[in-house]
């Protein structure tokens, strides 16, 4: 959910703080989601583990999900 979302910025956004705050605001507006077995976002589809397949379909806009992350280092 979030990483992915997180190195998708990273090619848009050369500043990592800002990769990561879009990354959240993706999230928290529904656009990463699990579906049909399958990690959902704006740019594409990523198939899961077979262990993780087996979700339910889910979204991740609850803070739950990405409140807890935090950049460490430097943000450039």
């Amino acid at each position: 959910g979030l990483m992915t979302q997180l190195y998708e910025q990273l090619k848009q956004a050369p500043i990592k703080a800002e990769a990561l705050r879009q990354a959240q605001l993706a999230m928290l507006k529904g656009k990463v989601s699990v579906a049909g077995g399958q990690l959902v976002t704006d740019n594409k589809s990523v198939p899961l583990p077979p262990e993780l397949a087996q979700l339910t379909d889910r979204n991740f806009q609850h803070p739950y999900y990405w409140s807890a992350f935090t950049l460490i280092g430097s943000p450039w």
